[in-house]
């Protein structure tokens, strides 16, 4: 009888389901639920979450670091590798073969026309 006394008595009227959402939404906006013995008891919980943020948020600063540090160092490898280049050309120009023949017709050498022999001694037997 009181079932539907209840539901047959006013139309308008809330029911339980209703009532505890609003109530929940009401609790969560003016604060009230952390009161609760649920959010006491998950505090653990709540903290180590905090704390996985914190750490996902120090990845994500600490990756953008490295790759700044990444691209300045190739930056850097890049203008060795553009000067040992230039030095590289360099060295090759001044060691021309005809550029050699030249520095040493100032100092009256000449270049041999013969090419070079190896000589080699047998080891002796004594």
């Amino acid at each position: 009888m009181s079932k539907q006394e209840n539901n047959s008595g006013n139309p308008f009227q809330e029911t339980g389901k209703a009532k505890k959402k609003s109530n929940a939404f009401a609790q969560i906006l003016n604060g009230e639920f952390l009161t609760k013995s649920f959010v006491l008891n998950n505090l653990p919980f709540i903290f180590f979450s905090l704390f996985l943020l914190i750490l996902f948020v120090a990845k994500g600063y600490y990756v953008k670091q490295v790759k700044d540090e990444i691209r300045s160092t190739q930056v850097e490898i890049n203008q060795n590798a553009a000067d040992f280049l230039e030095v590289k050309t360099i060295f090759e120009t001044e060691t021309r073969r005809q550029n050699l023949v030249d520095r040493l017709q100032e100092r009256q050498l000449k270049e041999s026309l013969n090419a070079t022999r190896v000589i080699r001694l047998k080891p002796s037997s004594e």
